[in-house]
């Protein structure tokens, strides 16, 4: 099996080869050849098979004619600059995120020209595509309607996917993920990134500002369980999608609050006076146009599964980057 991921040196990429190199096999096929790409090059793996890493920035010509060549069986595109980021800068994100997916779309169709190629393409979309008027509860088939440059640019790629993989250019499945908590590392430019931080933070003794109330309320899951999402797909059989090509992933429905109360019963009331406020007008505004709970019926049918707590999601944490500890206080 040749794979390819497209923005491996993030935090789900990283993830993501991880998991792939401990299994050796996916889709019933061992892993010979692993090609990982991102804007800087991803740090190499202990792989005892072919193994490549490359920094490429897919949005630049030729790029992704370049990373396609050989053919991989099966894509992950992970890449894309963050909602933030792609508010502030409105000429990067179409680029990085509408250019750059259109360019590694249009590379597989033309790899296929001349000779049959059809990859199974996985691409990492987002509930942000959903914007006002908005239900309680969005399904599936509820309209794209985005309110940020982000969301547009995510919108576009569904809708790429679903057209390429119509014409037979290759197998595509897109997933929507929930916004991912709790994100190990340094805070990045998403404007979601506060849900991370305070309890991230917290977590190991250190200050955390929460710029929006309390009341705010997302659609949540962890790390571990968005790499096995994106497992999942990639394995899915995409012939039960029909020309539905992307799902929204299970995830789970909770306040600010409930994250700070979810905290305080796993590490304390120590953890949860760490957390200042701080109100922030800017992100405020943009967490206020998002959907905040989901009908993930259809995922759940195809065996996709998500986190039921809060509590939960904070253990995994703890387990997969505390080395299963909370440090003690100063």
């Amino acid at each position: 099996m040749n794979i390819l991921i497209i923005g491996a040196a993030g935090m789900i990429g990283r993830k993501l080869t991880h998991a792939l190199l401990k299994r050796g096999e996916i889709r019933g096929r061992a892993i010979g050849k692993l090609v990982l790409a991102d804007i800087v090059a991803p740090d190499r793996p202990d792989f005892s098979g072919d193994v490549e890493t490359v920094a490429a920035d897919l949005s630049q010509p030729g790029t992704a004619e370049r990373l396609v060549a050989s053919r991989p069986d099966l894509i992950f595109h992970l890449a894309a600059i963050v909602s933030g980021e792609a508010e502030a800068d409105f000429e990067k994100g179409y680029r990085v995120n509408l250019d750059g997916t259109r360019a590694l779309f249009e590379a597989v169709r033309l790899a296929g020209a001349e000779k049959p190629y059809h990859p199974r393409v996985v691409f990492t979309s987002s509930i942000v595509v959903f914007g006002e008027p908005l239900p309680d509860v969005i399904s599936d088939t509820h309209c794209l309607t985005p309110l940020t440059s982000y969301g547009t640019q995510k919108a576009i790629g569904e809708l790429l996917l679903a057209d390429y993989s119509r014409k037979g250019f290759f197998d595509g499945i897109g997933i929507r993920l929930p916004t991912i908590s709790i994100r190990p590392g340094k805070p990045n430019k998403a404007a979601s990134g506060f849900f991370s931080s305070i309890l991230r933070e917290p977590l190991i003794g250190e200050e955390a500002v929460l710029p929006v109330s309390e009341t705010v309320r997302h659609w949540f899951a962890s790390p571990r369980a968005a790499v096995q999402f994106i497992l999942h797909a990639a394995e899915l059989d995409t012939g039960s999608l029909g020309q539905l090509r992307t799902l929204t992933m299970p995830g789970l429905c909770a306040t600010v609050g409930e994250q700070i109360e979810a905290l305080r019963r796993v590490a304390g009331d120590d953890a949860t006076r760490l957390i200042r406020k701080e109100p922030d007008e800017t992100i405020a505004n943009i967490i206020a146009g998002w959907p905040q709970g989901f009908d993930a019926a259809r995922a759940e049918a195809l065996g996709f599964r998500a986190e039921k707590s809060f509590d939960e999601i904070i253990r995994v944490h703890i387990e997969d980057e505390l080395e299963n500890q909370i440090p003690e206080r100063a």
